[in-house]
């Protein structure tokens, strides 16, 4: 069974058991799943794309992501002023160095995503994908903030986040895959099924987020807001590939 597989059935069934984590042990639950999905998307993108094309533009969003969030805990720009507390681990300019697992685990299914909605064009699949790695960002700030990961002080109108923070993934966003334009440019999520792996991990994120925040977590303005948002991308990217088969 090749790694992805394996990886992708571990995370789901630690995805699933979540709910069920004690109390006192949820903050390594959550970083053990951090690194579990980083683990799954960077074996994606090793068997889809071979060591150097799969992995160097993850390692590059990971880069880029934590460089701008060194800038935003600093300065207030561009996602808003927002502190992160010791949860998630060894900091460093006072952002957790696994912040930067963050914006690398979603980078390849949000490249993916565009790339079967949009094709391989940059100046449209660029754009698409920093919007794709956005909308997960509706799920994933509203939750790790309520559970105390980070914090925004002069909250916001969206379940205590500013439309700033949105603006920022998605800017950061289209510095993150313009480089992955220049690493991997002839990337194409239909060729063998490349693609499948990255748009599995959307798609489970998207119906996993939508189902938690719905059903577990009460938290109904998360789950369609995240729904909607993820589910713009998710439904016309699950079409294309099935078109294609």
């Amino acid at each position: 069974m090749k790694p992805f597989r394996i990886l992708f059935g571990s995370l789901v069934a630690a995805q699933v058991a979540y709910p069920r984590v004690p109390e006192h042990r949820l903050v390594g639950a959550t970083r053990g799943i951090v690194g579990l999905l980083l683990a799954t998307a960077a074996a994606d993108g090793a068997q889809a794309r071979g060591l150097r094309r799969g992995i160097g533009p993850i390692a590059a969003a990971g880069g880029i992501g934590f460089a701008v969030e060194l800038a935003g805990v600093a300065t207030g720009r561009p996602f808003g002023h927002y502190t992160y507390s010791a949860k998630l681990g060894p900091k460093l300019g006072g952002v957790p160095l696994l912040a930067a697992a963050a914006w690398a685990m979603m980078s390849r299914p949000a490249w993916v995503v565009a790339g079967l909605i949009v094709g391989r064009r940059p100046l449209t699949r660029v754009p698409v994908a920093a919007a794709a790695l956005t909308a997960w960002d509706v799920f994933l700030d509203p939750r790790m903030a309520r559970e105390g990961y980070w914090s925004w002080p002069e909250g916001g109108r969206y379940e205590g986040i500013p439309a700033s923070n949105f603006l920022g993934w998605f800017g950061t966003g289209l510095g993150v895959f313009a480089v992955w334009s220049v690493l991997d440019p002839d990337d194409e999520p239909l060729r063998k099924g490349e693609g499948d792996g990255a748009l599995a991990l959307y798609v489970w994120t998207w119906i996993g987020e939508a189902f938690a925040n719905a059903v577990l977590w009460r938290r109904p303005v998360t789950a369609a807001g995240g729904a909607t948002a993820m589910g713009c991308f998710a439904v016309p990217a699950l079409r294309a590939r099935l078109r294609s088969t």
